[in-house]
């Protein structure tokens, strides 16, 4: 094959590839109950999706030391016998 004939059937390729994404784009969003899928924006590499994962509050309070009193001390055993 030529240069010429490759670059042509790369670009096929990723003109394929395209439509498919397309088509996986409309039914995840039919599944999801988004309806029909719109086609506002292609999609460019780098593109970032607007949903955001929710944020999750640490409280600031010690934990109840309840919590630790049956624990091992990484990397040094149990409390009452010695470390390996």
């Amino acid at each position: 094959m030529s240069q010429q004939e490759d670059l042509m059937a790369i670009q096929r390729r990723l003109d394929e590839l395209v439509q498919r994404v397309g088509e996986l784009e409309r039914t995840v969003n039919q599944l999801r109950g988004a309806g029909p899928a719109t086609t506002a924006e292609p999609i460019t590499p780098g593109t970032k999706t607007p949903s955001r994962p929710e944020l999750v509050t640490i409280p600031d309070v010690p934990y109840n030391n309840a919590l630790w009193t049956d624990s091992d001390d990484e990397g040094l055993g149990v409390r009452d016998r010695h470390a390996p």
